[in-house]
């Protein structure tokens, strides 16, 4: 089923959703039918260069002076949308299943009620004006398609305004406050404009306008997050786990979050997605840094346009406000999801919102025998710490995680030997997950590393580096565990290379138990694996060979050498 939308700087038009954007106006076309409906894949994606917000403003003797949607914008606006209309009929979407969504910039020009009008005469699309509450809802239902179990609070920021609220998102239920959001005239480019008026006072007026304005923009933050009647249960579980998350998404937010990965410790950052992107505290509120880079005229940042860079300031003033009003705040994450994808969202039954976004981006691929290869992956893996120091797998090395490996395992069989490791590395970020916008990147990460492990982990030169860069965007821990993993799954690829597992005849079981054995330099844990063949099978007895060979090549990752950053578990094998 395929549904439409488009959104219009601050219309979404759509096949169902819509997006805010003071940078122009935003098209799409998304595909909301099974088994892939929860991802929300976009199959077509278009903008126009016109910003709403900017049209209702001109410059007077040195001010900035607000009136009507100029006629000439209103004609390019609509003309942009019978385009629209025509791509529509091409891709075969019904009539009832376009959206048109407005929100700021158009609720509040002063000729919305025009621009609605003629919109609709030319095209027979009726725009759906969204209320301040409303907009900030379905903008947080959007940061909850973004990822798997969410909660924390929400903030989107557009070019006219932005919005405060908090999300929990459980088993396919969100919820936001009971007060709706919270919507502030903060966007990026209201800002941008209000900091201009300021320079324009020079001197002292510049200093007074600026204080008033962060002074304001504290109190009306630190009232809302008072107000929004943040629930018990969504405190005390930040408190457990030692962090509270604020998620972010809209264009302005987005373009901090493209300065942030210039400025890595991992650089060049090797993941160009902004969804799933995380930030600490420090890094996000580093506003010196990243002024200094947008300063920078002859730097180009990724994902960051110069219209995004003039605005730099502007938003650099909100995250300041925002981790001065709100202190309880440890980490960020991005979102590429916002009203358009909230819209959507909304939409999907519960039982496919509760999907794990990692299962329904791997599903298409899973082999035959899926869940048993998932169980396979299970059973090799310790289930408690070591005895004397507690080494254990990450809890990152989730059952999501094991279970996409194991739709994923045998996703590159088909590619040519030499480059399978390479097309397997790069499976998350440019290959077949790439157009997944629900992932966190630790998780590419970790699919990725493993799966490259899997097939060898023989890669180029120039994959190399690639590989390097994508190793530090997680700890020493998940490394060494992916490589252990990675072939664990080769041996698994190679007894079972359909990836079909008869529960009759099946060929080989791990289990798994942690021992102890004392040398010259001290006693030490050992991860023991137990190999068991099945004497049944017919086909056992011929690949004895070739599992010692497997085996042999896993105990060598438990030698002190290749351990990473001092990290690494001593490994042994009984084939039986």
């Amino acid at each position: 089923m395929r549904e439409n939308n488009i959104y219009i700087n601050n219309i979404h038009l759509t096949r169902r959703g819509g997006g805010n954007n003071s940078n122009g106006i935003r098209f799409s076309i998304t595909d909301v039918s099974p088994p892939t409906a929860r991802l929300m894949p976009t199959v077509f994606q278009d903008r126009a260069g016109i910003s709403l917000y900017d049209a209702q403003f001109s410059t007077q003797n040195g001010q900035n002076t607000r009136g009507p949607i100029p006629a000439s914008t209103i004609e390019e606006v609509v003309q942009a949308l019978e385009r629209f209309q025509v791509t529509c009929d091409d891709f075969g979407v019904p009539a009832g299943n376009v959206y048109v969504l407005a929100t700021e910039a158009t609720r509040t020009a002063p000729n919305s009620a025009e621009l609605r009008a003629c919109i609709q005469a030319r095209t027979g699309w009726e725009v759906r004006m969204l209320s301040k509450e409303e907009e900030g809802r379905i903008g947080a239902l959007g940061i909850a398609s973004s990822g798997h179990a969410l909660a924390g609070l929400a903030m989107d920021l557009g070019g006219g305004s932005t919005q405060i609220t908090w999300v929990v998102e459980d088993a396919g239920m969100v919820r936001t406050s009971p007060r709706g959001s919270f919507s502030f005239p903060y966007g990026a480019a209201a800002l941008a404009m209000r900091l201009g008026e300021a320079s324009g006072k020079g001197g002292k007026g510049k200093g007074k306008m600026e204080a008033e304005l962060r002074e304001e923009m504290r109190r009306n933050f630190r009232n809302a997050y008072r107000d929004l009647e943040i629930p018990v249960s969504l405190l005390e579980a930040a408190e457990r786990k030692g962090r509270f998350d604020l998620y972010l998404c809209g264009g302005g937010f987005r373009g901090w979050g493209y300065m942030l990965m210039s400025q890595s410790k991992v650089n060049p950052y090797p993941i160009p997605i902004i969804n799933g992107y995380r930030a600490s505290q420090k890094d996000f509120h580093d506003t010196a840094a990243v002024l200094e880079t947008a300063s920078e005229s002859d730097v180009k940042v990724f994902g960051v346009s110069k219209r995004r860079v003039s605005q730099i300031p502007a938003v650099a003033l909100l995250v300041d406000v925002i981790m001065d009003a709100l202190p309880a705040i440890t980490h960020i994450q991005f979102c590429q999801g916002g009203v358009r994808e909230g819209f959507l969202f909304d939409r999907l039954p519960q039982e496919i919102r509760a999907e794990h976004p990692l299962l329904a981006a791997t599903s298409p691929y899973a082999p035959p025998s899926a869940d048993a290869i998932r169980g396979l992956l299970q059973s090799a893996l310790p289930t408690s710490p070591s005895p004397r120091t507690s080494l254990q797998p990450p809890e990152s090395f989730n059952n999501y995680l094991l279970g996409a490996l194991a739709n994923l395992l045998y996703a590159h069989s088909h590619v040519y030997r030499a480059s399978q490791s390479a097309a397997a590395l790069h499976c998350t970020t440019t290959g077949i997950l790439s157009s997944t916008n629900c992932l966190t990147h630790v998780d590419r990460a970790l699919l990725a590393l493993i799966l490259c492990e899997r097939w060898a982990g023989d890669l180029p030169p120039s994959d190399q580096a690639y590989y390097r860069q994508l190793s530090r965007c997680v700890s020493a821990q998940e490394r060494w565990w992916c490589q252990y993993l990675g072939r664990i799954a080769t041996l698994i690829g190679a007894v079972y290379p359909a990836g079909r597992i008869p529960e009759a005849c099946w060929r080989i079981r791990f289990e798994t138990t942690w021992t102890s054995v004392s040398k010259k330099k001290g006693t030490h844990d050992i991860l023991h694996v137990r190999v068991k063949c099945n004497e049944e099978d017919r086909t056992t007895s011929a690949m004895q060979a070739m599992v010692r060979d497997q085996t042999e090549d896993i105990e060598k990752l438990g030698k002190k050498k290749n351990w990473i950053e001092e990290y690494g578990v001593r490994v042994g094998f009984d084939i039986c």
